[in-house]
C-alpha cells in the first residue's frame, strides 16, 4: 500500500485514520504562530499510538492530560463527504457469558446432563431483546463455541459480546442487567465477566464547542454539520471526565483501514485553519 497522489486524494495507510489530522494540527498551530496570535492558553498535543486497540498504555496520561484542560480537540476523521464532526460516540465494551453444564451420553442418560449450548441459546435469546437502536444500545454475539461431541451434552459453553450505548444511564443499565442473569435450566451456572471499558463521549460534553467552531466556519465560508457514531476514541475518555470534547476535527476522506484508504487534500487547509480558529479563541 505505497502513498500515491491521484487528483485531490492521497492515498496510504493511516493517511485518514488519522495521520492528516496530525498534520493538520502542525499547520495549525504554525498559523498561529506565524500570525503572532497570542493563545490565552496554554496548548498541549498529545500524540498516542494504542488507541486502536483500547488505549491500555496511554488512558492514565490521556486523563491526568484532560483533568487540567479546559477543553479538549479531538483530531480523529471526520465523517462522510461533508466533514462532519462527531459531537456523541457510543460507549464501547466486551463481555463473556460462560455456561456451566454437566456432561452426560446423549444417547444413553440424557436426562442426566445440563445442556450448556441449551442454555446459552436462551441466555442469548434474552439479551438479543434488550437491544433499543432509537436509544442507541445494542449488543452483539460476536462470538460462540460449546461442546465436544454431538454424543456428549456439552457441560461448557461461552459468548463473547459486543456492548454499546449513548448515555452513561444506559451503559450502567446494561452491565447490571448483564450482572443480574440468572440460568433457565436448574444446575446450570452463570458466569459473567468484563463490561465498558470506553465511556460515551455524549452530546452534552460538546455542543457548546461544536456551536463556537459552527460560527467559525459560517466565518470562514465553510459549512460544517454534527454527526453521532458507533465507535468509539480516546474523546470519549475525556468527555467522561467531565472536560468539553470535540471529536473528528481530522481530515476529511474515506476507506479507514482498508486499501482504499484517502483523503482529499483540497479540504486540508480548511480544516487545519478551523482548528486554528479553534484553538485561538476557546
Amino acid at each position: 500500500m505505497p502513498f500515491r497522489l491521484e487528483g485531490v486524494k492521497a492515498y496510504g495507510p493511516g493517511t485518514f485514520d488519522m495521520k492528516a489530522g496530525i498534520v493538520q494540527a502542525f499547520f495549525a498551530t504554525q498559523a498561529l504562530q506565524q500570525a503572532q496570535i497570542p493563545l490565552r492558553k496554554r496548548l498541549v498535543c498529545l500524540w498516542t499510538s494504542d488507541e486502536e486497540i483500547g488505549s491500555e498504555s496511554s488512558r492514565k496520561l490521556l486523563e491526568r492530560e484532560a483533568r487540567r484542560s479546559d477543553a479538549v480537540f479531538v483530531l480523529e476523521p471526520s465523517f462522510g463527504p461533508r466533514g462532519l464532526l462527531k459531537t456523541a460516540r457510543k460507549g464501547v465494551g466486551e463481555a463473556e457469558l460462560i455456561v456451566h453444564g454437566r456432561a452426560s451420553h446423549a444417547g444413553l442418560a440424557p436426562q442426566e446432563g445440563i445442556n450448556a449450548i441449551h442454555e446459552l441459546a436462551r441466555q442469548l435469546a434474552r439479551i438479543e431483546g434488550w437491544n433499543d437502536f432509537r436509544r442507541g444500545v445494542t449488543i452483539n454475539a460476536g462470538s460462540i463455541e460449546g461442546g465436544t461431541r454431538i454424543n456428549v451434552i456439552p457441560e461448557h459453553a461461552r459468548a463473547v459480546l459486543d456492548l454499546r450505548a449513548l448515555r452513561v444511564s444506559d451503559m450502567r443499565d446494561l452491565e447490571r442487567r448483564l450482572q443480574a442473569l440468572r440460568p433457565f435450566h436448574r444446575g446450570a451456572r452463570l458466569e459473567i465477566t468484563g463490561g465498558f471499558d470506553r465511556p460515551p463521549l455524549e452530546r452534552k460534553m460538546s455542543a457548546a464547542l461544536f456551536t463556537r467552531a459552527k460560527s467559525l466556519a459560517k466565518q470562514m465560508d465553510l459549512s460544517l454539520g454534527e454527526c453521532t457514531v458507533g465507535g468509539g476514541s480516546d474523546g470519549n475518555f475525556t468527555a467522561a471526565l467531565g472536560v468539553r470534547t470535540l471529536d473528528g476535527l481530522g481530515a476529511v476522506g474515506d476507506g479507514a483501514h482498508s486499501s482504499r484508504e484517502h483523503i482529499l487534500i483540497n479540504k486540508m487547509p480548511a480544516r487545519a485553519a478551523l482548528l486554528a480558529a479553534l484553538l485561538a479563541t476557546t
